[in-house]
């Protein structure tokens, strides 16, 4: 194990991956906490491009579109109310806010904020509706929810639910009495003293800025648009750097106490945020299991925890192995990005605690034998459809983005093969991605039958 970390080498190994991955810029940190009153030690390191229209240089002080690492941020701030003793996370979501409907009278009554916080709520969560600019675009899209399909029954599975962080969001308006960027600015920029965070497009502006890049059909293009609609900010609307992104993270890694000592969170809830709550039903994509906002990874038997992000191109990893107290936070703009974030931070964490990532998914070398036909049919969910058939004898899968997602798709319908891995599990690779994705099957006590694939739990329609 290194005594240091080697600035140089990190920088170097940034150049080199992020060319071989086709990204056009990335900016990168790696920050190890001083033992026995020892200095923590930080390194940052940028490259490539903000914009390949305008060439402007990626620097260690640029900021990025952190996405759905944002969730962990809002999620904080919602634990730090729970410490002040405004609601409790068994609190029914319709206490704090009357408003709030779902399709379902039961449910509505029986979501709680544990429920948002951990993505069990069964909301359809892939609702962007564009509700404004307007300091009311969120109690705006709280009205929407009540159109959302119930994926599955409240508890019954995990899907990844964007809507329940805006839901949150309204929460901490409605409790504060602020926006949910005034109210984080106050309870979590500002404690945590961060100079290069923000939430609105004309904070984020004043600081060179990274544009997100999608695949077009010359390669690599600048996005139709910088960002997502205001609804979506507490689920993935912060804009940072690597170094206060870290900031956030040593936070965290410090029992909810701030460099400087100011405290943010109990060390109680602190410990919640990142300690086991519920299981995913997919265990190689993200995490095997969910904390409070905080994903769980097991690195070959060493917990580690973390994030990312993915909004219009551009990609954010955020990884904390607290055992060894080191975190690493990586900002990207398009290109192959998650290929990035294996090689990269298999190296990082290899070298610097000795603790690798888990063996990457993929396929055996022989694939499994498997059946395909008790899987066979359509799943749906009301942004997605998803086919699953034979094709010439092959297990195929035909993704269809459907609604305001469609909109920025280049290709909304995607057809894959899917590679037997064990009997109703399988692997697909999209095209030029070195990196498996995971397809799982699987049904509810209760019977009814699921795809996971994405994060996203879907239903099998009946009939």
């Amino acid at each position: 194990m290194t005594t240091t970390i080697d600035q140089v080498h990190w920088q170097n190994r940034l150049d080199e991956l992020a060319a071989k991955h086709g990204i056009p810029g990335a900016q990168l940190g790696i920050l190890r906490l001083g033992a026995d009153g020892a200095d923590d030690e930080l390194v940052t390191a940028a490259t490539g491009v903000l914009h390949t229209g305008t060439g402007q240089p990626a620097g260690t002080d640029s900021v990025w579109q952190i996405g759905s690492i944002s969730k962990v941020w809002t999620a904080t701030v919602v634990m730090r109310l729970v410490d002040e003793g405004r609601f409790t996370l068994r609190t029914p979501v319709v206490e704090v806010l009357p408003e709030f409907r779902l399709r379902d009278p039961e449910a509505t009554a029986a979501v709680s904020v544990w429920h948002l916080l951990t993505h069990t709520s069964g909301i359809d969560g892939d609702l962007f509706t564009d509700t404004g600019r307007g300091d009311d675009a969120l109690e705006k899209y709280v009205t929407l929810v009540a159109d959302s399909a119930q994926n599955h029954p409240i508890g019954a599975t995990w899907s990844y639910c964007n809507a329940g962080y805006s839901v949150l969001g309204r929460i901490i308006e409605v409790v504060t009495g602020q926006t949910w960027d005034a109210a984080i600015r106050e309870m979590l920029f500002a404690p945590l003293g961060l100079t290069h965070t923000s939430t609105l497009p004309e904070e984020a502006m004043v600081f060179a800025h990274a544009m997100g890049h999608v695949k077009g059909a010359d390669g690599t293009v600048p996005a139709p648009v910088w960002g997502l609609p205001r609804a979506v900010g507490p689920a993935g609307l912060i804009t940072a750097t690597v170094t206060d992104v870290l900031a956030f993270a040593r936070m965290h890694m410090s029992g909810g106490a701030a460099a400087d000592g100011t405290r943010v969170l109990t060390p109680e809830s602190a410990e919640a945020m990142s300690a086991y709550q519920t299981d995913c039903p997919e265990k190689h994509l993200l995490g095997d299991s969910w904390g409070l906002g905080w994903f769980r990874c097991d690195w070959h038997g060493h917990r580690a925890y973390g994030h990312d992000g993915n909004t219009i191109g551009q990609a954010a990893f955020l990884r904390i192995l607290p055992e060894a107290g080191v975190a690493v936070s990586l900002n990207t703009n398009g290109g192959h990005t998650h290929d990035l974030y294996i090689d990269l931070y298999d190296e990082i964490f290899g070298e610097l605690t000795g603790v690798r990532l888990p063996e990457p998914f993929e396929p055996p070398a022989e694939p499994s034998a498997t059946d395909v036909a008790p899987y066979a049919g359509t799943y749906e969910r009301e942004s997605v459809r998803m086919e699953v058939f034979e094709d010439d004898g092959k297990p195929s899968l035909r993704v269809t983005v459907m609604g305001p997602l469609a909109e920025l798709e280049v290709t909304p319908v995607e057809t894959y093969e899917m590679i037997p891995v064990s009997q109703g599990v399988y692997a697909v690779r999209p095209e030029g991605m070195e990196s498996w994705a995971p397809v799982t099957f699987y049904s509810l006590p209760s019977g009814e039958e699921y795809v996971h694939y994405g994060a996203r739990a879907t239903p099998k329609k009946l009939g």
